[in-house]
């Protein structure tokens, strides 16, 4: 952890040391190599490593260095963890540093990072012990600034996750019955016309007809003929059954005055062995797996057939079983459910919003764009349905986007209760993790709403913010955001950063920012300009940050503004 404290710098370090033995000389800058230099943001902390190169008849043989890593900025300074090395007539276990030969040692250092780190320095500072002396020696300035672009990863403009309303306007329901003929028979018998099936559809149909909210999309008849026998017999018994099952039907449809019944359609099927196999595998026959075998190896019609018949103890079964199911004529009504249209939807609203359903409401709040109006609605169906964990997930959703994060984070939290395996809510908790920058939380949240699509966008974030930056490319995939682009310009893919940024539907601030650091990253002058003076015209603060921003230290920023 790192610690901080406020300072006053000064230019030379205070010595306390006593006696005559040989001091430690001042370490120099030119003894230390920075690994990234300047410094870089990687996730939200800034790692580096020091890596001192100590020349030969310098470091004292009974001395021992404590070196603290310092990143000063503002009037302060934080400490990374301090590192010792030891002279080689000192008892201990630090690495040793011989004065004949010289020696290296390898400082890792990491800082937590804040915004008015962007301009500081990183200097060490070295505390000798000499026996029972102790001195300290001017501290050494190592690297200049700290490159924070990743630190643009931006939580808060993710897009939470929606639990969609199931509103359809058009449902579609289907009503069928069967016509059963005798062997070798395509005349209707009157015994199956005034089956409960048939009498149910004529019912189905006419009262579709006359309602207002149905329509009847399609009537169509399917007619079969079972596969024994010759071809040419069954194709002309398939083909007479569609035939009178047509003019049955046409005749009922004006007896029952029904003029708008959509497309009447009618084929047949002259040997049905589809049906033949899905009733035979379904049914109790002992010994039907010979059937369905025989039905895999052949698949020539009459070669069927004739094996079927050599099964002749099956067959009996078959004949009486099976072959009856699939002479037949089935008709099929096609029927259409009309809801209320988006109009109508609205003025109820108005009016007796209780009057709807839960997912009418949850669709009213897709129509408008207004997040007053539709924080209104989703209030409305958290009071109407307070068991649907939707109206709360999606409330939630719209403050997430106006910024009222405390507001979301407790919607979100009771749609997640209301619903524990709702991925929704889930996901929507993860980014309110990743602003409280509680990184292990928000792996819990969001790996427990993997598969929705908006799992993309929230998990690139994360990898961003975590360090992962070639996760996070691939988390994003083809995502048109600031936070993808961030991705690909820290990965060095600007050619596609560049694509993702122009296709940003609604640019901002941060948008124009990225595409300035892509032009200062590929030297394009005019790219800086154009893009910095677009940021700022949208948000003065950007002024400041590109003023403190290494990634234009090229560049003369302030003849921008």
């Amino acid at each position: 952890m790192n610690l901080k404290t406020t300072i006053l710098l000064s230019a030379a370090g205070t010595i306390v040391l006593t006696g005559c033995s040989k001091k430690l000389n001042q370490f120099s800058a030119d003894y230390f190599d920075v690994n990234p230099d300047p410094l870089e943001v990687v996730g939200q902390r800034i790692p580096a490593t020091v890596t001192g190169h100590i020349p030969a008849k310098f470091f004292v043989k009974n001395a021992e260095v404590t070196v603290t890593p310092y990143l000063t900025f503002d009037g302060q300074q934080v400490a990374s963890q301090s590192y010792r090395f030891q002279g080689e007539k000192v008892r201990g276990n630090n690495p040793v540093i011989s004065y004949e030969q010289g020696g290296s040692v390898t400082i890792p250092v990491v800082f937590d990072y804040e915004p008015a780190m962007n301009k500081s320095e990183l200097e060490l500072a070295f505390n000798v012990t000499q026996g029972n002396k102790q001195y300290v020696l001017p501290r050494v300035k190592v690297a200049n600034g700290v490159v924070a672009t990743a630190a643009l990863a931006d939580a808060s403009t993710v897009d939470a996750a929606i639990a969609p309303d199931a509103f359809q306007r058009i449902i579609n329901e289907k009503y069928a019955a069967d016509i059963r003929f005798l062997i070798n028979q395509s005349n209707l018998r009157q015994s199956e016309l005034n089956s409960q099936a048939v009498k149910d559809l004529n019912k189905e149909i006419a009262d579709a007809h006359a309602a207002d909210n149905r329509e009847i999309e399609e009537i169509n008849i399917s007619s079969y003929a079972s596969p024994e026998g010759s071809l040419d017999i069954n194709t002309r018994l398939a083909e007479n059954r569609e035939k009178a099952t047509t003019d049955y039907l046409r005749k009922q449809l004006t007896k029952d005055k029904i003029t708008d019944f959509g497309e009447l359609t009618a084929q047949f099927t002259a040997e049905d062995w589809e049906g033949f196999q899905q009733l035979v595998a379904a049914s109790d026959i002992a010994d039907k797996e010979l059937i369905l075998n025989v039905l895999s190896r052949f698949k020539d019609p009459e070669e069927r057939e004739q094996q079927i018949r050599n099964l002749s103890s099956i067959f009996d079964q078959l004949a009486d079983q099976i072959l009856p199911q699939l002479r037949k004529s089935r008709i099929t009504a096609s029927i259409n459910i009309i809801g209320k249209s988006d109009e109508e939807i609205q003025q109820i609203y108005k009016s007796n919003p209780r009057s709807l359903t839960v997912e009418e409401l949850l669709y009213a709040a897709t129509l408008t764009d207004k997040p007053a109006e539709q924080l209104d609605i989703y209030n409305t169906t958290a009071t109407v349905y307070p068991n649907d964990y939707r109206a709360f997930n999606d409330l939630g959703v719209v403050q997430y986007s106006t910024g009222d994060f405390d507001a979301a984070k407790a919607n979100f939290s009771a749609a997640s209760r209301l619903n524990p395996s709702a991925p929704e809510p889930q996901m929507n908790l993860g980014l309110i993790a990743l602003l409280n920058k509680d990184y292990r939380q928000a792996n819990q949240k969001l790996g427990n709403a993997a598969g929705i699509d908006e799992i993309g966008g929230a998990l690139g974030t994360y990898y961003i913010m975590t360090g992962d930056n070639a996760a996070a490319v691939k988390a994003f995939g083809n995502t048109k955001s600031n936070n993808a682009a961030l991705a690909q310009i820290l990965t060095k893919d600007y050619s596609k950063a560049k694509s993702t940024l122009a296709g940003i539907t609604n640019p901002d601030a941060t948008t124009y920012y990225l595409l300035a650091v892509l032009g200062a990253r590929t030297n394009n002058d005019q790219m800086i300009t154009t893009n910095l003076r677009q940021a700022a015209k949208l948000d003065r603060a950007m002024i400041k940050r590109a003023q403190n921003d290494l990634e234009f230290a090229n560049f003369n920023i302030n003849s921008i503004f």
